[in-house]
């Protein structure tokens, strides 16, 4: 397994929409590999294949406390299929945001269809911390941050930082 570079905002590359996988290939589950490894070292509970340069609809997370045992999703093509009227709201950070944090009011509860690591087709529901998770990734691979359901005028701050860390070649982000 390898470690790879998670960008950071506001690289135009975040933006951008992300492929469907179709089949799960051996590369395809490389890559969720690779970014669990990476996800784990950053630290963090959720990677999406653009936050690692990768334009394809690729997910990973791990919600499980560190001291417990490693519970790692692997989906590929994720697909809502159901979502509660009811919101939940949790503070949300992201490895693609570093050291920002604010609260994002989402679906409470959720199903998911997705191909996991096999290309064998799954139904999950969810609700919590672990719904959020998957929301917050699946929006990744449109194109769209957590901060993007925040004030413009939070963003924009959150965004000035950022570029302002790039620019004094700083690493506010975990190196991977």
């Amino acid at each position: 397994m390898a470690l790879l570079p998670i960008l950071t905002a506001p690289d135009p590359r975040l933006k951008q929409k992300a492929l469907p996988v179709g089949t799960v290939t051996p590369e395809v589950r490389r890559l969720m590999d690779d970014m669990l490894e990476t996800m784990y070292v950053a630290p963090g509970i959720g990677l999406a294949a653009p936050q690692v340069g990768v334009l394809r609809r690729v997910i990973v997370l791990d919600i499980s406390p560190e001291a417990e045992k490693r519970a790692p999703l692997r989906m590929a093509d994720p697909e809502l299929v159901w979502v509660s009227d009811h919101d939940a709201t949790f503070e949300e950070g992201c490895l693609s945001v570093p050291q920002h944090y604010s609260d994002v009011a989402r679906p409470a509860e959720i199903r998911v269809r997705y191909k996991d690591e096999n290309n064998v087709e799954r139904e999950l529901e969810a609700k919590g911390l672990l719904a959020t998770c998957i929301q917050h990734e699946m929006d990744h691979l449109d194109g769209v941050l957590f901060i993007d359901h925040i004030s413009a005028l939070k963003r924009n701050i959150i965004l000035r930082k950022l570029l302002k860390v790039k620019k004094s070649g700083t690493s506010a982000a975990p190196v991977a």
